[in-house]
């Protein structure tokens, strides 16, 4: 994938150049302009029929993720397209390979080659109840190319090593690398009411952890006082 970040570095947009015939796949509704582009938009699932239409509903329900995948294709030799998140915050790239695969937390996908797959990868019943990594599923991305993960606020890469487990707060966990294995577990106390601390995922093996420096859920709870009420 050939692109370049433009506009401020804590609003970035993510311009993708696309030769003729050359295709990206990208988040639904994350499109601000395009030039000798075409846009197609279909089901977010392999299967044909009522079968995909099932898929594509039970993994936007089981997961968050958007029922439709938009599919940008080049019609020109300068063909070019810009994206970005609904939310601020940072743009990274991360490279597929037959060595490195990764495991993305709901809303942090924004783009991938054509020759990059996604999977919804059942992740188990007690993981989906306590945590909100993509409810029953993870999204997997694998096959080769790059993929594109944004952020609210920066994005920080933390390595795991093995013997020493790394325990991210759950709602700062973008992406990691998909070998390695991780639980979702309560901070301490009773839901973290002693201290304050909610759920956490704890990852061991050897691997990479990329984080969000910012909490949406946080944000959302500081400016609750000074919306208005229903009744105002």
């Amino acid at each position: 994938m050939r692109f370049v970040l433009s506009g401020d570095s804590d609003c970035p947009i993510a311009r993708i150049a696309l030769g003729y015939g050359g295709s990206v796949k990208m988040e639904s509704g994350s499109m601000v302009y395009s030039r000798d582009v075409e846009i197609s938009g279909g089901l977010n699932s392999k299967k044909k029929g009522l079968g995909g239409v099932l898929g594509a509903i039970g993994r936007s329900i089981t997961s968050g993720e958007s029922m439709f995948i938009t599919t940008a294709t080049g019609t020109g030799d300068k063909g070019e397209i810009a994206i970005a998140p609904p939310i601020p915050g940072k743009i990274v790239e991360l490279v597929v390979d037959a060595d490195r695969q990764y495991c993305l937390n709901t809303g942090a996908f924004l783009a991938c080659d054509n020759s990059v797959e996604s999977t919804m990868v059942n992740q188990g019943i007690s993981k989906a109840f306590f945590g909100n990594t993509g409810g029953l599923f993870v999204m997997e991305m694998s096959g080769s190319g790059s993929v594109l993960v944004s952020a609210f606020g920066d994005i920080l890469a933390l390595d795991v090593v093995p013997g020493t487990p790394l325990t991210v707060d759950n709602e700062h966990v973008v992406a990691w690398d998909a070998g390695l294995d991780y639980r979702i577990e309560v901070a301490s106390g009773m839901f973290g009411f002693t201290t304050g601390e909610g759920l956490v995922n704890t990852f061991t093996g050897s691997g990479r952890v990329y984080i969000q420096t910012r909490n949406l859920g946080n944000l959302a709870q500081a400016l609750h006082p000074y919306l208005p009420s229903p009744s105002n």
